[in-house]
């Protein structure tokens, strides 16, 4: 029996887990857990349902398990996660998801399509069960290897930042990630303690994949080699970048608020003479913004793009620097300079 002792490799997972959880109405609600049957999700399983159990509580659990057709294991996979909820008396819902066939959406390779095929099946879960939470299994390790792969990558602050603890995932829908805390040594401490197996995914040992290559080739030599804490490292400076991130993000909503506001056809009017004399990089963060409020498609904007608009709202300031009368952005969206002080940006529909 696993228990709540933080002296214990068991308790120590659970305690750091419960920490982890929203403090308010989490116990009441019905939430989605996202299986796959590696040790991660079977770890975040067991650890909700003995939390719930021991305040003694019916868990209001339900299991949700993708089954790609990348694999030949997939049915096996399918098999042992669908036994697990059963054991603990847990609803399970499983879905196909054909990430090999491509569906029309363009620029995602294999894992980004694999991703938002189960992000739509996990919502498509919660909404059927009237469910607030979508709980997945990211360690500390997963968030050092996200965040080394976008630095090198190439990523903006934002992205230093790594993964969210939580985000909406849907309207009314949000997404928890309470074992970004936990490294995976400790997950499968927790599974050990409980004699629990689990199922290994092989495509995880393929270096060819970036994620791979990173957790195989390069943390572990940085971690056994000069850089032993270089995980723990890599997690702090996400941290920090988070901070920074959302103080900018912050000071550009005040601003957008402050300094924008909406034509009768629809547009958003910037005044540019007040805000051609702050930083371009906050300039930049303020459209990020505009964008996030409008609710404008972010998938083809590139730092590039925000930039742009920084620079032509500097200008747009300055009647003795010459500036192109309008741009065409991605998706529909156009800005133009409406006069020597206003930046005017719409999407055409």
């Amino acid at each position: 029996m696993c228990t709540l002792d933080a002296t214990t490799p068991s308790g120590g997972f659970l305690a750091a887990l419960a920490a982890a959880l929203p403090t308010h109405s989490f116990w009441s609600a019905r939430t989605v857990v996202a299986v796959s049957g590696g040790a991660d999700s079977v770890a975040l399983l067991l650890g909700l349902h003995s939390l719930a159990s021991g305040q003694g509580a019916r868990p209001r659990l339900i299991v949700a398990h993708a089954r790609h057709d990348l694999r030949e294991e997939a049915a096996a996979d399918a098999d042992f996660v669908a036994d697990l909820a059963a054991r603990l008396g847990i609803t399970c819902a499983i879905r196909d998801l054909r990430v090999r066939a491509p569906d029309g959406v363009r620029g995602e390779g294999i894992e980004g399509r694999a991703r938002r095929l189960r992000q739509d099946f996990f919502v498509d879960v919660a909404r059927e069960h009237g469910a607030r939470f979508v709980v997945v299994a990211h360690t500390a390790d997963d968030q050092a290897e996200t965040i080394l792969h976008r630095s090198l990558r190439g990523t903006g602050l934002a992205g230093l930042a790594g993964m969210a603890c939580s985000r909406q995932l849907s309207e009314g829908i949000a997404i928890l990630r309470p074992l970004l805390g936990v490294p995976r040594s400790v997950v499968r401490a927790y599974l050990e303690s409980c004699e629990q197996p689990w199922r290994e995914d092989a495509t995880n040992a393929d270096v060819r994949y970036a994620r791979n290559f990173l957790r195989h080739e390069i943390l572990p030599r940085c971690e056994l080699g000069p850089y032993p804490a270089a995980a723990a490292s890599l997690v702090r400076l996400g941290s920090q970048a988070a901070v920074a991130a959302a103080a900018m993000r912050s000071a550009a909503d005040h601003l957008l608020e402050a300094h924008s506001h909406r034509q009768a056809d629809g547009g958003i009017a910037l005044q540019t003479q007040k805000l051609a004399g702050l930083d371009r990089h906050l300039l930049a963060e303020i459209f990020v913004a505009l964008w996030y409020r409008e609710g404008w498609p972010q998938r083809d904007m590139t730092a590039r793009h925000y930039l742009q608009l920084a620079a032509m709202t500097v200008s747009a300031a300055d009647t003795a620097v010459a500036i192109p009368p309008a741009i065409d952005l991605p998706r529909g969206v156009r800005a133009r300079v409406l006069s020597a002080a206003v930046l005017l940006v719409d999407r055409g529909e």
